[in-house]
């Protein structure tokens, strides 16, 4: 049987966080609400099964909700919106002078585009890399690969956006 005090400091200690990423996937706080409840009832329901080994508790968790807001979506015959890279790539209030900010829009525009011509699993990955700030563990564990796997698709995609960054500025 569960220590329930012992579950309820983890989910004190992990809700914000699962919270935010599913948050940035739906832009609708009660759904984003709804989804974490039902990734702690998750994983309270089967962690008698959890083992604890790989990236550990918090990676567990985290693809549970993963796998929630697949499942979510389906359900729904959506897609995700893009919404949390653009909230990732949003310009700070503190950017000194229009011909600096005007400079800052235009590149985030172009990293904008150059993301959205990514494929969807590199997205995803851009997305857990940098906005949810995972380590390659636990976008492993989200994704269902190998730490390796995810380090190669990571350098393969910034080799890629790269790539999609220059050709625009040629073209």
């Amino acid at each position: 049987m569960p220590d329930r005090g012992a579950f309820a400091d983890l989910y004190e200690a992990h809700a914000p966080r699962v919270y935010r990423y599913l948050l940035s996937r739906t832009s609708n706080p009660s759904d984003a609400e709804e989804l974490t409840s039902r990734t702690f009832l998750r994983a309270l329901a089967g962690l008698d099964q959890y083992r604890g080994r790989g990236a550990g508790f918090p990676a567990w968790l985290m693809s549970i909700a993963h796998n929630l807001l697949v499942n979510w979506y389906r359900d729904r015959g959506r897609r995700p919106p893009t919404e949390a890279l653009d909230a990732a790539l949003q310009v700070p209030s503190s950017t000194p002078g229009p011909e600096a900010s005007l400079e800052q829009n235009e590149s985030i525009a172009r990293v904008r585009v150059a993301i959205s011509a990514l494929a969807p699993d590199r997205q995803q990955l851009i997305s857990l890399k940098y906005v949810d700030g995972l380590s390659n563990a636990e976008i492993g564990r989200i994704m269902t690969r190998t730490e390796g796997a995810v380090k190669a698709l990571h350098h393969r995609t910034l080799r890629e956006l790269q790539r999609l960054l220059g050709d625009e500025e040629r073209g």
